[in-house]
């Protein structure tokens, strides 16, 4: 039972560490995988700033071209709808109306009051709108528009215009440039996913097949296979604590009194009970005082032998 217990736990162990090399792995891969993200998403931010840049200068170019063809309907003796006018046309015939009204007003003498309050009424107006177009028109006026040469003025616009044109090819050019960049670390980022998927796979069912082996039933067998162990281990120290008794009894019953106070103790309250001991053989030794009485009259009777001679 044992052998089988130590055959699952090594099972087990060869499943937990094949979970640990996966998780090792995956833990890699995820990390080559964050700063392969953290690269695509500076070059894609630098991508989306050179696109707007791109959007920028086609804006500008559309604006431009815009003007150009209201000078060239204006050169045609046509006029253009006040709504359909670009906010840098309105801006400069603004500043050419009110250069006009003011020039009037400095040099012309022979206007009456009420004239002259009436133009200053409409310069007043003209000066508002002057200043309601500028912030509007400062982010595409790229020229001072002359009205006056209109065919000068159609010419720059026609030149700036084909400048912004080219500089919006650049930046596209630009941003696809980039995006051929983005395009394998897109591939390499979509492996390393597909790679940390698998290895995390890997480490799910390496975690499940370890614990899968503490199931039920080995929880039982564990179980009793450490009942057993407990009941050899209770049995052992009985027997250890038997044999520590027996050779204390062992070792007890041979000291003699010189080596035992106790048993010294125990003869010498017998010895003084009984008034005699018995040493060796049948022989009694009594009591100290008839003993000696007895040698005494004994001996008289020896130093009377003595004094005949044969």
């Amino acid at each position: 039972m044992e052998t089988r217990l130590r055959r699952m736990r090594e099972q087990r162990n060869d499943h937990n560490e094949n979970a640990r090399r996966a998780a090792d792995s995956r833990d890699s891969v995820q990390e080559q995988s964050r700063e392969l993200r953290e690269r695509i998403k500076e070059r894609l931010d630098e991508q989306k700033e050179v696109r707007a840049r791109a959007k920028l200068h086609q804006a500008k170019r559309d604006e431009i071209q815009n003007q150009m063809r209201e000078l060239i309907t204006q050169r045609r003796g046509k006029r253009s709808d006040e709504g359909t006018k670009s906010v840098v046309i309105q801006l400069s015939e603004t500043i050419g109306e009110i250069d006009r009204i003011e020039n009037r007003i400095m040099t012309d003498g022979s206007l009456s009051l009420d004239k002259e309050n009436a133009m200053l009424k409409k310069l007043k107006s003209l000066i508002a709108k002057r200043d309601e177009l500028m912030p509007a028109a400062e982010e595409f006026q790229v020229i001072e528009i002359d009205l006056g040469d209109m065919e000068g003025s159609i010419q720059l616009l026609r030149a700036e215009a084909d400048s912004e044109h080219k500089a919006m090819l650049d930046a596209n050019k630009e941003a696809d440039t980039i995006w051929e960049d983005v395009k394998p670390m897109l591939e390499e980022r979509d492996f390393l996913r597909a790679e940390g998927d698998r290895l995390h796979n890997a480490f799910v069912s390496s975690r499940e097949a370890a614990d899968g082996i503490l199931s039920p039933k080995i929880k039982v067998l564990l179980d009793q296979v450490n009942e057993i162990r407990d009941e050899l281990k209770a049995q052992r120290e009985e027997r250890e604590r038997l044999i520590r008794e027996h050779n204390q009894s062992v070792r007890d019953a041979l000291k003699t009194p010189d080596e035992d106070e106790e048993l010294a103790s125990s003869l010498a309250d017998e010895l003084l009970e009984k008034g005699s001991i018995t040493l060796g053989g049948t022989r009694t030794v009594d009591d100290p005082k008839p003993h000696r009485g007895k040698k005494r009259k004994k001996s008289r009777k020896i130093g009377t032998r003595r004094g005949k001679r044969d």
